[in-house]
């Protein structure tokens, strides 16, 4: 995944070493040059001097073909701005912008922009809308470590126990509401169609919950 990060502070280089490490290519923009030094020496990683809101930054940082964009620059007038340019004219798929002011976050949503709030666990919140955007946690806890997802389950896992969805330490069945009713399930409790399953699971075996949901398991 290519992905544009616009602001080199303590975010946007953490979220960058973050998604590099993972084997993404990441470019940030910032329009001082000393924010490199933020940086590691990464094969993966660029930085590109200058506005986030520059068409010419931002087509030198490959805007064109970015799968996601993300603006965590110290301004919410800047960040709203370069959002809405990768949105709006180059037709980035995925967007985030940072938010200081909350009265503005109505704003941006109006505009299909989701924003994260200025919080501890900015960058998990990030980086966890950036990779898995199809699963929208209801709740975190801690620095966002850890969350519950409810998710109802594919037709073709009817009949299997709900324990079998549970990886230690990982992923867990807490919680499935079935014609209106919610109950805690037992270990031979099975799954039936349209049930609403809610899952604990560690931010970072979302990618694994997602295979979970998208093929049967232990294929």
């Amino acid at each position: 995944m290519r992905v544009i990060i616009v602001g080199c502070g303590r975010v946007g280089s953490t979220l960058a070493v973050q998604l590099a490490a993972e084997g993404h290519d990441v470019h940030v923009v910032d329009r001082c040059p000393k924010a490199a030094r933020r940086l590691p020496d990464s094969s993966r990683i660029r930085f590109h001097e200058g506005n986030g809101y520059s068409r010419a930054v931002l087509e030198a940082a490959g805007v064109e073909h970015a799968d996601a964009f993300v603006a965590v620059t110290p301004g919410d007038s800047s960040n709203i701005v370069s959002a809405r340019t990768a949105k709006e004219t180059y037709r980035v798929p995925n967007v985030l912008a940072r938010v200081y002011d909350s009265r503005r976050a109505d704003i941006y949503r109006e505009l299909g922009i989701p924003t994260i709030a200025d919080v501890r666990w900015t960058v998990h919140r990030i980086h966890r809308m950036l990779l898995h955007r199809h699963l929208s946690p209801d709740i975190s806890f801690g620095n966002g470590e850890t969350v519950l997802h409810r998710s109802e389950l594919p037709a073709y896992l009817t009949g299997r126990r709900l324990a079998e969805f549970d990886v230690d330490g990982e992923i867990r069945v807490v919680e499935v509401t079935r014609g209106g009713h919610s109950l805690v399930p037992s270990h031979s409790t099975t799954a039936r169609p349209g049930d609403l399953v809610t899952f604990a699971v560690a931010t970072t075996s979302l990618g694994r919950l997602r295979g979970f949901l998208d093929k049967e398991l232990g294929t």
